[in-house]
């Protein structure tokens, strides 16, 4: 194959100082956060030992989704790139759209990690006052510390991005060595091999074996665990080799990430001591054990006579999801700085320091905004249901622009090009509709309640003229989003995963419709959104933009004669 010919990279004011290292530690750093220390918990509750391949069925989507970033990730390389593909490929309404799904989920992530730092750490008794197991609520106390957590992190993010990523660097590889140093361990000293038959057998099924491990990938928190790869993506504009570094450092990350996860599972399974279980008879017992619950790695190296294994997971709950909420808090600014620079919200949030060249406001901004969200979802169990169907709406448009701009611009310089993107980005799509679905219906209607709240809050932008490089809405390219998004709400609303979802009747998004319950059998369901996914796909791409108006969009990411080339460059990964 030809080398790419670099292309000009479009100076947005931030610096470009971070290497490969920086960038996949990055999305390394936040794919393995506070996922480990409960994920496998909640995802046995749910599916006993067949959640194991809840942990596979979610990876293979997420790599998916992980190669189309990488392909997109390696062609623009700006700052806050999953809210700007949409934009590239189908203007401003549907980049207005799944650009607030990106910050939605960027912003929400800082808070949901200190929540589990919070929870971890109860269990020791000079923090016990912190949480309150028995209402899942912060104390008061807790409450301070998460907002000093919450400022320790904003500070961090004020020093700098070199110095974020070199910091990153040295939390990432203590996150990556520990859930293996306790697989390791956990897997020669205590692991029962009978455990994967006890509790209701292999196949654990009060509601249906298949169903159980469909509900387990978003509900146990396991695709949350996963998400994390596009953070190299969203750090594109302070690249030093973007074209090169960000489709390797996205499909790295999570490879690496998919393979820790599904062992972590597997050696908890494994280790757990089933007589320690207060009344164990299915997997569902497990919730019977409130340390557990508070704290499953912990107490299960505890209950395994473990301590020096539980003091360093204790502190690993103190950094794994530190780690992880530093990294999301800086990738909401950048979010925030995308949002603006295409427009849609006040050009205030892309100010950023002379000297540090940080996005100041948009750093404050969001970590008001994370504060805000731990008021209604006082667990990390009940945040992680929103944090999830958020990330995969904003996964979900990169097919979509990935198609569009095949069509559109297929001859833009390309690092990696991605095999068989004619079938793979369709059946992208369609997987990142099956996650959503399979939150609930009780956590789609929160999603678009946030939905709402975004596009008022862009509409007083445009209404008063906040942002002068405001586009006109482009109403034609993206007549395909309402029919989805009320579509995926009519199929959500008749499916089956509705009833005893993770959020529903919380706070201000109290669920007021009955929904979800099974009127569309299982199976059925999973064929109906096939075939209305593929029908959105197909609509999408015959809406997508014109050249002419790609070419409008893209003037500041590409020199004239690379927007107008003729020839495909393109490199292997």
């Amino acid at each position: 194959m030809a080398a790419a010919k670099p292309s000009t990279l479009y100076d947005e004011g931030l610096k470009r100082d971070v290497g490969l290292l920086g960038l996949m530690w990055a999305s390394e750093g936040s794919i393995i956060g506070s996922g480990w220390l409960f994920g496998a918990l909640l995802a046995t509750q749910l599916a006993g030992p067949a959640s194991l391949f809840a942990w596979i069925i979610a990876s293979v989507i997420i790599i998916v989704l992980a190669l189309v970033h990488a392909e997109l990730g390696g062609i623009f390389p700006v700052t806050g790139g999953t809210s700007r593909y949409p934009h590239y490929a189908f203007g401003s309404f549907a980049g207005a759209t799944f650009g607030w799904f990106a910050y939605i989920q960027a912003a929400t992530v800082a808070p949901i990690e200190v929540l589990a730092t919070i929870q971890y750490m109860s269990t020791a008794e000079w923090a016990s006052s912190w949480y309150k197991a028995s209402t899942n609520t912060l104390s008061g106390t807790g409450i301070l510390v998460a907002i000093g957590l919450m400022a320790f992190f904003v500070v961090l993010n004020l020093i700098g991005i070199r110095w974020l990523a070199d910091a990153n660097t040295s939390i990432t590889t203590w996150k990556v060595l520990v859930p293996l140093l306790a697989i390791v361990v956990l897997l020669l000293t205590h692991f029962h091999g009978s455990n994967f038959t006890a509790g209701g057998g292999f196949f654990y099924k009060p509601g249906g074996a298949f169903k159980n491990i469909l509900e387990a990938i978003p509900g146990a928190g396991i695709v949350f665990a996963l998400l994390g790869f596009e953070q190299a993506v969203q750090l594109g504009g302070e690249s030093r080799n973007p074209q090169h570094d960000l489709p390797r450092a996205v499909i790295g990350s999570i490879l690496l990430g998919a393979a820790i996860y599904i062992l972590v599972q597997f050696a908890f399974i494994g280790a757990l001591n089933l007589s320690s279980i207060p009344h164990f008879t299915t997997w569902a017992s497990l919730a019977n054990s409130a340390a557990l619950s508070s704290s499953p790695y912990y107490t299960l190296a505890r209950v395994a006579g473990l301590v020096w294994l539980a003091w360093i997971l204790r502190i690993d709950a103190v950094i794994s999801p530190g780690g992880t909420g530093l990294i999301y808090l800086t990738s909401a600014s950048r979010l925030s700085f995308g949002l603006s620079r295409n427009g849609y919200i006040p050009q205030i949030w892309e100010r950023s320091s002379p000297r540090t060249k940080i996005p100041v406001f948009g750093v404050i901004f969001s970590t008001v905004i994370g504060l805000l969200f731990l008021l209604p979802f006082p667990s990390w169990a009940q945040l992680v249901g929103v944090v999830t169907s958020a990330s995969v709406m904003m996964y979900a448009a990169a097919p979509l622009a990935l198609g569009a701009l095949r069509r559109s611009k297929p001859h833009l310089p390309r690092s990696y090009n991605l095999p068989g993107h004619k079938w793979l980005a369709p059946a992208a799509f369609v997987l990142a509709t099956w996650v959503v679905y399979w939150a609930g219906w009780q956590v789609y209607t929160t999603l678009m309640v946030a939905m709402i709240i975004g596009y008022l809050l862009m509409a007083i932008s445009f209404a008063f003229k906040l942002n002068p490089t405001m586009p006109k809405i482009d109403w034609h390219a993206a007549r395909w989003i309402l029919p989805f998004l009320v579509g995926m709400g009519v199929i959500s609303f008749f499916g089956g995963f509705g009833p005893g979802g993770i959020i529903g009747g919380v706070g201000v998004f109290k669920t007021v419709w009955v929904g979800g319950d099974g009127k569309l059998p299982l199976y059925w369901d999973l064929l109906v959104l096939t075939v209305f996914s593929l029908g959105i796909y197909y609509l999408a791409m015959a809406s997508r933009l014109p050249t002419a108006k790609v070419d409008e969009y893209l003037k500041d990411v590409f020199p004239p004669e690379q927007l107008n080339a003729t020839q495909v460059s393109e490199v292997s990964v």
